[in-house]
């Protein structure tokens, strides 16, 4: 088993929720900003490609295992968007601007779905680890998340589209959640719950 990995995001929420998910297993968690690891670019069109992508980025600037998330939200009714542009839907923020990117993000769906009935919704993640950067097999696992969106905000914690995605079985948003609940049932706690699963494997 592992005993430490970087993690390629400069998400504080998604961080939060990778040391969370890891505690159990005494893996040692270290951002790549410990590392001043450079921004990744994303130019791809799926989750894999760019999920990768950071994780071979930040295992190479650090020598060290790494492992990557990309994961966004994907409406049915807008085919799919804001999918990989998920993080930066509304264009980047202005340094001026009153309101985070989140809230330019959420308004931007607000918007969009206005006149739609149809708000069938799903968060969907990969999470992809590299023992090296040039890793030939990397370990790759999915989870998706599926709800519907609200038309106004509910609930204060959480990150991005979190006071918008309503989870249909527990009738709350995904900001209305706690943590605890929120790593077990969420697309990125099904994902890590199945990585862990293929670490588990290569330990034996």
């Amino acid at each position: 088993m592992l005993n430490q990995l970087v993690i390629a995001t400069g998400n504080k929420g998604k961080l939060r929720e990778i040391q969370h998910i890891l505690a159990p297993l005494q893996i040692k968690v270290i951002p790549q900003s410990s590392f001043n690891v450079p921004e990744c670019e994303e130019p791809f069109c799926t989750f894999i490609e760019n999920a990768l992508a950071k994780a071979r980025h930040a295992s190479q600037h650090t020598g060290l295992p790494a492992l990557a998330d990309d994961s966004g939200l994907c409406v049915d009714a807008l085919q799919g968007a804001p999918g990989v542009l998920s993080a930066r839907y509304a264009g980047k923020n202005s340094p001026n601007s009153l309101l985070t990117q989140d809230e330019r993000n959420n308004d931007k769906l607000l918007l969009e779905m206005s006149s739609i009935s149809a708000r069938q919704a799903h968060f969907y993640c990969v999470m992809v680890l590299v023992r090296d950067a040039h890793d030939p097999e990397p370990l790759i696992a999915e989870g998706s998340w599926h709800g519907t969106i609200l038309r106004e905000y509910r609930g204060t914690d959480g990150f991005g589209y979190d006071p918008l995605f309503l989870d249909d079985k527990t009738g709350k948003t995904v900001a209305e959640l706690p943590l605890e609940i929120k790593s077990r049932i969420s697309h990125r706690g099904h994902a890590m719950a199945k990585l862990l699963q293929k670490l588990e494997r290569l330990s034996t």
